[in-house]
């Protein structure tokens, strides 16, 4: 049997705006959703206004001296609902208890996720029986915050490593191609 230790939950968020939220949170009916954008602006939509679409997730165990992958998967609210979403996914994190590792987890997906939870009144015990919600514990593991030092300035994005690394790579190729390197 496997202890809590044991298992990891690599996860993802993906939102999109919830005009309806920003337009009753503003005294407006739920559908002008072009008044909403306009509250919003060009800015960055706060927490709040993001309605869950996707969570994406692996969850790996400790085998003697490897990870297994358990189950991977992507549930969306083509199949269900946000809160549907929501309940199995905290659901899960209160079964198995993991260490969730992301990327910008604590700047954007936890938050959004306990505002999301909120909102649709879903119990979410599993965010709780471990310590999510600190930023330097091992329980959560933020690669953002790991590979900006926690630091807040200069922190490269998700999109900008793979490109920075393939550059950095295709000149290392060059180099060991070149006729002065034996």
């Amino acid at each position: 049997m496997l202890s809590p230790l044991d298992h990891v939950l690599v996860w993802d968020l993906e939102t999109v705006p919830d005009l309806a939220a920003v337009a009753r949170a503003n005294g407006l009916p739920e559908a002008d959703s072009q008044s909403a954008s306009a509250i919003i602006g060009e800015k960055f939509p706060k927490h709040l206004w993001h309605e869950i679409i996707c969570i994406g997730a692996l969850i790996a165990s400790r085998a003697d001296e490897h990870w297994e992958v358990q189950a991977i998967g992507a549930p969306h609210i083509g199949q269900r609902t946000e809160a549907e979403l929501i309940e199995t996914f905290v659901a899960r994190i209160a079964e198995l208890r993991p260490r969730l590792v992301g990327f910008n987890t604590n700047g954007f997906d936890l938050p959004v996720l306990r505002y999301r939870a909120m909102l649709h009144r879903v119990r979410a015990p599993g965010l709780a029986c471990k310590p999510y919600f600190r930023r330097y514990t091992d329980d959560a593991e933020d690669l953002c915050d790991i590979s900006g030092s926690f630091g807040s300035g200069g922190r490269a994005t998700l999109n900008e490593l793979p490109h920075a690394w393939a550059r950095r790579q295709d000149r290392w190729d060059r180099r060991l191609e070149s006729p002065s390197v034996r």
